[in-house]
């Protein structure tokens, strides 16, 4: 009988819930029955309901079981897992979970299936075909061929990636800077950490591939300090990257050279703003930039710099292995390629749904994620994270889509999806806020430092029933000031959910006083 092999993430989210110990268990019992186990910490496949999820490898495929306890495993050894036999705990095998089945998955095609810190297993499943590629090519035509790909970057703005690109590559300098926002402070949002911790030689390969198209030397990964995690792994495959030569001088054998490092950020939300960012790199205190000049131009140290988030970065490679057309494909509109949004909140079924773009939210959240987690009516959903807006059951016939978002005053941002049920108040959501903001502010501009401070003020007395419609048109015009007033996306975005409160759930803002505070 050949070794048994059976998987066990080490991300993040499985840890809390005792993966760690399930392992342990999984080993002992392993031990004490004479069997010789091969055990594998991969990433997690994104079911997050189901973690832990142990994976048993069988002639057929993987089969899963979970969530799975301590307390579990020495009942699963005898009802024989290990050779993929049924278990109440059991889903079958593990593709054919309609969660899994059903999605498009290009960029979290690896996270979960292999040992995420096996250079050997990364290249077994696709990893640096889209490098070896690129080695060949002149940056001009790496430029062209994310551009024609449609990838737009995976945060707020939905900028075409190849367009930034080529605006790097094209300046002139003696020096240029490929770095990486991997801050991902948005609420609902794991994805970032979740391809570092299951797949970190994605991002690797994607910062190198960005490197020669722009003939950049040097990168960073600016990663959050709640991320441990994360960092260890990045940290480590890096570590594995450099000693088989695909990161450092020379990268096998040709004339490129690119060097990676790890910078961990000390927890400011504003340093997810890239201007921030590049400041916090340098050393200095998270402060906002004005732009222009942009940071293509002069970024960090001065100097050329590509800045993308993890996602678009991690989309590359998938790119420059299938073609540019091949990724096209997906989508619709000019939302092209697959987003891996996040389910969060009051849902059944929480997680990472990779899907192409034109998905609706009503999908997204019934189909996938099965409803509230509570069994009441959703009632309203925030998409794009704490800046995004509040829609209605009405809106859940918006496809996924950066236009179609756009024109509802809404945006996929980077693909978080909270979801909350009918007990919800959305005046205190709004409120929440400007709240968020005024903690997390730079500070340097009027409009989001004091703006948001006034923000909550007027929302105090509007929940308290202190003069509302004189307060309401007050926060209109504050609104409207911080939008057009605001140095970046903090303070001008701000609105946004504020904004999508007062004209969705109207009568939140007019319930009497004593029953908004007994809520």
């Amino acid at each position: 009988m050949s070794r048994p092999v059976v998987y066990i993430p080490r991300d993040a989210a499985a840890l809390s819930v005792g993966a760690d110990e399930v392992a342990a268990a999984l080993s002992l019992e392993a031990e004490r029955r004479g069997i010789d186990l091969h055990l594998v910490r991969n990433g997690s496949r994104g079911m997050l309901w189901l973690e832990p999820l142990v994976e048993v490898s069988t002639p057929a495929g993987r089969v899963a079981y979970g969530p799975v306890s301590a307390a579990d495993v020495a009942e699963l050894f005898d009802a024989g897992f290990l050779t993929g036999e049924p278990h109440p705990l059991g889903h079958g095998l593990t593709e054919e979970i309609w969660y899994l089945k059903h999605q498009e998955r290009l960029t979290f095609a690896r996270c979960g299936v292999i040992d995420p810190l096996s250079v050997e297993d990364y290249r077994a499943h696709g990893g640096f075909a889209g490098l070896e590629r690129a080695l060949t090519m002149s940056g001009a035509e790496i430029c062209a061929e994310v551009t024609d790909s449609g990838l737009r970057g995976r945060g707020g703005a939905g900028f075409p990636t190849g367009i930034k690109w080529k605006t790097v590559h094209d300046a002139h300098a003696d020096e240029k800077f490929i770095c990486c926002n991997a801050d991902e402070g948005d609420s609902g949002t794991f994805a970032d950490r979740m391809i570092i911790e299951g797949d970190p030689f994605t991002l690797i390969e994607g910062m190198t591939i960005a490197a020669l198209a722009v003939g950049a030397r040097q990168g960073y990964v600016y990663l959050r300090s709640e991320y441990p995690h994360a960092a260890d792994t990045l940290r480590a495959a890096i570590r594995l990257a450099y000693q088989q030569e695909w990161l450092g001088d020379g990268i096998h054998g040709t004339a490129h050279s690119f060097h990676l490092e790890v910078r961990i950020g000390a927890g400011a939300y504003i340093c997810g703003e890239e201007t921030s960012m590049l400041e916090s790199l340098e050393g200095k205190r998270g402060l906002v930039r004005a732009k222009p000049p942009l940071p293509a131009l002069e970024g960090l140290f001065g100097k050329p710099t590509v800045v993308n988030n993890v996602l678009s970065l991690c989309s590359v490679p998938v790119i420059m292995a299938n073609g540019a057309s091949a990724y096209r494909d997906f989508g619709v509109g000019r939302s092209r390629g697959t987003q891996p949004f996040q389910l969060a909140g009051n849902i059944k079924h929480g997680g990472i749904v990779e899907k192409a773009f034109g998905i609706t939210l009503h999908d997204l959240i019934y189909r996938f994620g099965g409803g509230s987690a509570s069994g009441r009516p959703i009632r309203a959903v925030q998409v794009g994270g704490p800046l995004g807006a509040y829609l209605p059951e009405d809106k859940f016939h918006l496809p996924k889509d950066y236009e179609a978002f756009a024109a509802q005053e809404a945006m996929v941002g980077h693909g978080g999806i909270v979801v909350f049920d009918d007990r919800v108040d959305m005046a205190r959501m709004a409120r929440f806020a400007m709240e968020f903001c005024a903690a997390e502010s730079c500070g340097k501009c009027t409009p989001c430092r004091i703006g948001s401070t006034r923000g909550v003020e007027v929302l105090d007395r509007i929940i308290a029933g202190h003069n509302r419609e004189a307060n309401l048109a007050l926060l209109d015009d504050l609104c409207q000031v911080m939008t057009d007033g605001s140095l970046c996306a903090m303070g001008g975005m701000t609105p946004m959910p504020v904004r999508s409160a007062i004209k969705h759930f109207p009568e939140d803002f007019h319930r009497p006083a004593h029953t908004q505070a007994a809520e």
